[in-house]
């Protein structure tokens, strides 16, 4: 998977914000295209150590957005706050977006991270390398966070990590 600096820069310091709770969200691209341009953090309705849940409005309001713009979710990511960046067994059984990256960042330590990238199809993890890049042109800079909005698939609405 290839990334932008600045969006792994994001996501890191959006688990480290949430933690001790786990951070989500995801990063949309044009449809097809499998580039991230589009960071969009989501808040953990559940406020949890061990889960992130979707709120079904805010993630049917960010699906409009996608279909508007012809954008489909390029990366879906979530922190670790206890173990290592890895899908459990609640994530992988609740990766509903064949086509995305799942990208794990774990915040078990305090002054290190581990950023990984999965593939998830059909129960089968595996995982790939991830190619930092400089942000292109098309890379909205820095994050934006959709007032309300949520992401991922229905069968996403509640993730065990």
């Amino acid at each position: 998977m290839r990334i932008p600096a600045e969006m792994v820069q994001a996501i890191v310091a959006h688990a480290r914000a949430d933690h001790p709770d786990e951070a989500c969200g995801i990063i949309a691209g044009p449809a097809g295209s499998d580039r991230p341009t589009r960071l969009v953090p989501m808040t953990n309705a559940e406020r949890s150590p061990t889960f992130y849940r979707f709120d079904s409005g805010e993630q049917l309001r960010l699906y409009k957005q996608l279909d508007a713009a012809d954008e489909e979710v390029v990366v879906v990511y979530h922190s670790h706050t206890a173990t290592e960046a890895y899908p459990s067994r609640s994530d992988i059984s609740y990766a509903g977006e064949p086509q995305a990256h799942y990208v794990l960042v774990s915040t078990r330590e305090t002054d290190s991270h581990e950023f990984r990238s999965f593939r998830i199809i059909d129960g089968v993890v595996t995982e790939e390398d991830v190619e930092i890049i400089s942000a292109g042109p098309d890379v909205a800079s820095g994050s934006t966070r959709e007032a309300g909005s949520q992401p991922v698939s229905a069968a996403n609405d509640l993730v065990q990590s």
